[in-house]
């Protein structure tokens, strides 16, 4: 592990607790369950779906259950990419929207 890996890994250490990792993973089952629901009125409560929208909303799913299972990637790249504070901001930004 490099320096620059462990800097990263420092940095999710404030939320590496049982609380956070069961807040995100429920608020990720709750996009699925509604996405799975019923697709066409999430899309329209969400603004509908393009490819940024899609892809965001599959990078914050996918990053909310690996950090929620407590698997922890070795290189920083992959580390920032499936961050639990990239993932909780783009879900609360989505949850925000459905709720208005």
């Amino acid at each position: 592990m490099n320096d620059f890996s462990a800097l990263v890994a420092q940095w999710h250490r404030p939320i590496n607790h049982i609380f956070y990792r069961i807040l995100l993973m429920g608020l990720a089952f709750y996009h699925v369950a509604l996405l799975m629901w019923n697709p066409q009125a999430y899309a329209a409560t969400i603004g509908g779906f393009n490819l940024t929208v899609v892809a965001l909303l599959i990078l914050a799913i996918c990053a909310s259950m690996i950090f929620g299972v407590g698997f922890k990637p070795r290189r920083w790249f992959w580390q920032i990419l499936f961050s639990p504070y990239i993932a909780g901001c783009i879900l609360i930004y989505f949850s925000l929207i459905r709720v208005n």
